[in-house]
């Protein structure tokens, strides 16, 4: 009877550890799903689809994704995580960027959003933006010699925001040329 009871008082003991190791190992679970559906919505083909389908609408052929880009965008946006700056890196290829204020989960499509709908202030005829307004980011996104990109994303320190950054190779906006 001691045997048993030793062993019974053993398993309950046993029980009890295990518990609080279930509890940290759900919890590193739910972190892990948390943090794959925040990357879920910033996937390169979260960035790719609004791009493609703004450059199919005119006639532009899809770009693809640029390890090589993604990891420039990466390292100017870690450089902006500090302060959330909306300033261009001064790097070769072309660029996009994109502020959003906390408060608000941001995403790619947000950012490229944002930029495509520029569109409505550029006149193809002219090659130029409306009075006052700005087209820029849209002819970018739609660069017919433009065919790869690489973006990143950090939510910046202290509450600022996020900041979205897209590189462009070649990059466009040529003075001079139409996008497309």
């Amino acid at each position: 009877l001691a045997s048993a009871g030793t062993d019974k008082s053993f398993r309950h003991r046993e029980t009890r550890m295990q518990t609080p190791k279930l509890a940290i190992l759900l919890a590193l679970a739910m972190s892990a799903a948390m943090a794959n559906l925040s990357q879920a919505q910033n996937s390169p083909q979260d960035y790719l689809s609004p791009h493609n389908a703004a450059r199919a609408a005119v006639g532009v052929g899809a770009v693809t994704w640029s390890t090589k880009l993604q990891g420039f965008a990466q390292s100017y946006a870690n450089q902006r995580i500090n302060d959330c700056k909306l300033q261009h890196s001064g790097g070769p290829y072309g660029e996009n960027i994109f502020w959003g204020s906390a408060g608000a989960d941001w995403k790619a499509a947000d950012a490229v959003n944002a930029w495509v709908g520029e569109k409505k202030d550029y006149d193809y005829g002219s090659n130029t933006c409306a009075a006052g307004k700005v087209c820029g980011h849209y002819t970018q996104v739609v660069w017919r010699a433009s065919t790869s990109i690489g973006c990143a994303r950090v939510v910046c320190n202290n509450n600022l925001g996020v900041f979205i950054t897209c590189n462009y190779e070649p990059r466009g906006n040529i003075i001079g040329q139409k996008p497309y």
